[in-house]
């Protein structure tokens, strides 16, 4: 599925209160706009409710609108079909080409699926206990705890040749996987091209997860494995990337 240019694109940010974490609206308000313009906003849970008094006025600082939803029996959360009938409108609306989802839920699998059978962009953004289902059925997903390494990060930024490339085999296999798939006649793959093909294999794709904050410097952490060239297009830098030989 084509996915619509930043410059176009319109994203509704449905967040679920009950499932995350209010510490951490700013980095996930800044992570969503990377993608385009977040139009709507809204939050929902039962706002009367004690544990959820932090997110007040975070939502009032980012023009986020609560959505109030009363616990109407114990054990069961009606926030969960709230947020998916307002994003059924929001849909079926067309006013926006994306939406971002803020949840560690499976119950949004089906959700995810459906706004994705329309055709339009769909964005995750939980914990990493997040169940594998709800992830794939998002085209991107973002894990809150890179999240948070990113706010708790020191101004300092550390050389990138002073961090240890990762040991991972399965993630040497991921990249592998993803350049057989989008390479060239010459073997080279432009890293934007990369970056897409890993998020089409894996939606929870993320550099800072190995501790780089870009794709740029997680390939280069592994020299024995992948080659990194860089070129002038048009005044423009390009990087490609391409399997060791």
């Amino acid at each position: 599925m084509p996915t619509p240019s930043i410059a176009e694109m319109r994203i509704a940010m449905l967040i679920d209160g009950d499932n995350a974490q209010y510490s951490l609206l700013e980095p996930m308000l800044e992570e969503a706009s990377r993608y385009g313009a977040i139009t709507i906003r809204r939050a929902y849970g039962d706002w009367t409710t004690p544990n959820l008094a932090g997110w007040r006025p975070l939502m009032l600082a980012h023009a986020i609108q609560p959505i109030q939803q009363w616990r109407y029996t114990t054990g069961k959360n009606a926030t969960d079909s709230a947020l998916i009938i307002d994003a059924m409108d929001i849909l079926y609306s067309g006013t926006v080409k994306g939406f971002c989802i803020v949840s560690s839920d499976s119950d949004y699998t089906r959700l995810g699926t459906r706004i994705r059978e329309s055709g339009l962009f769909v964005m995750g953004m939980g914990h990493q206990r997040t169940p594998e289902a709800f992830i794939n059925a998002c085209n991107v997903f973002v894990y809150v705890e890179n999240l948070q390494k990113t706010k708790e990060a020191p101004s300092k930024e550390t050389n990138p040749a002073e961090k240890k490339p990762p040991k991972n085999n399965k993630l040497v296999e991921l990249l592998q996987r993803a350049i057989d798939i989008s390479e060239q006649d010459d073997g080279w793959v432009h890293l934007g091209a990369l970056g897409q093909a890993l998020h089409r294999i894996d939606p929870s794709f993320d550099s800072r997860t190995y501790g780089h904050k870009n794709l740029s410097l997680l390939v280069k952490s592994l020299p024995e494995q992948f080659v990194v060239k860089g070129t002038k297009k048009s005044g423009s830098a390009s990087i490609y990337v391409s399997t060791k030989a």
